[in-house]
């Protein structure tokens, strides 16, 4: 009886130690469910070509082709100043799998858009203000009119009296151009490419998204003389879309670049205190950005 009995005992352990040898480890990196995550980085803009008409009271014209580009600040302490942090121009996204593979953000591109002072742009419409208005030197209809923009006066026909003074426009989303957004990515596990044997050391994942949003910025316009609007204001909406490459160390830390493209139309733009006043325009934007983030399980 007492045989038997140890036999039993030893065949338990002799199963219960090869169940254990077969069950793999499993590493924390392998599955993403339920992690969240922040997202904290920096990036630099180009923007094509866009109409921008003004309208107001006693104008409407539009510039053609106007050409824009960022104000990127470099590295700088800024970037991790609280006080500062939007002096730059910056990406902050807070985010959650609710898979292994999908995460769903949301988040703020803080991009800058600076209309390129010295470029000659045609103008069309008209403008018609009272004569008691400094901008009303540029009164006059405007049909593919040559604009220098750098000095704010009609180049065909010459400079209109006291023109350098008056500025015909600068133009300015620089605190910023914000796109308020929300993402769906997917994440894919690429580590095994690369050999690396470890991924809760080293783990490299490949990252894709689809964003929507709104702009909200706050706009610096100087138009024909008058006094500019100083707030954000919701302006209209933005589409984006995204790739990426995410390399995450020990588990919780990782730094992540991406490719971002997308498309803004903006047809509510304040630009000076006069609610009467306003500027629409649509174009399309890419950025290159840099991130650092953590992840991890509450």
């Amino acid at each position: 009886m007492k045989t038997k009995f140890l036999f039993f005992l030893l065949a338990c352990v002799s199963l219960n130690t090869f169940a254990q040898e077969e069950i793999p480890v499993q590493k924390y990196a392998a599955h993403n469910k339920g992690k969240f995550f922040v997202m904290w980085g920096g990036n630099r803009e180009s923007y094509s070509k866009s109409d921008v008409n003004f309208r107001g009271k006693d104008y409407n014209f539009t510039v053609e082709n106007m050409a824009a580009h960022d104000k990127p600040k470099g590295w700088h302490v800024d970037y991790i100043n609280p006080v500062n942090m939007t002096i730059p121009q910056t990406n902050l996204r807070l985010g959650y799998f609710f898979s292994d593979h999908y995460s769903v953000t949301i988040g703020v591109d803080h991009m800058k858009y600076v209309m390129t002072q010295n470029q000659i742009a045609n103008v069309n419409g008209n403008i018609n203000l009272p004569a008691d208005d400094p901008g009303h030197i540029y009164n006059g209809e405007y049909n593919n009119r040559p604009v220098d923009m750098s000095q704010g006066g009609a180049e065909e026909g010459g400079m209109p009296p006291g023109s350098t003074t008056v500025p015909f426009l600068i133009y300015e989303h620089t605190d910023g151009l914000n796109y308020v957004n929300t993402e769906v990515s997917r994440f894919d596990d690429v580590s095994k490419w690369f050999g690396l044997p470890n991924i809760d050391k080293v783990q490299i994942n490949l990252t894709e998204g689809l964003g929507a949003g709104l702009l909200y910025p706050k706009t610096n316009t100087t138009l024909l003389g008058k006094e500019r609007h100083d707030d954000f204001h919701i302006s209209g909406y933005g589409v984006s879309a995204k790739a990426g490459l995410n390399i995450t160390f020990f588990k919780h830390f990782y730094i992540q670049g991406e490719l971002k493209g997308g498309y803004i139309n903006m047809q509510d733009i304040r630009t000076t205190t006069s609610s009467a006043d306003k500027a629409s325009q649509d174009f399309f934007f890419f950025q290159r950005i840099i991130a650092v983030g953590g992840i991890f399980r509450v």
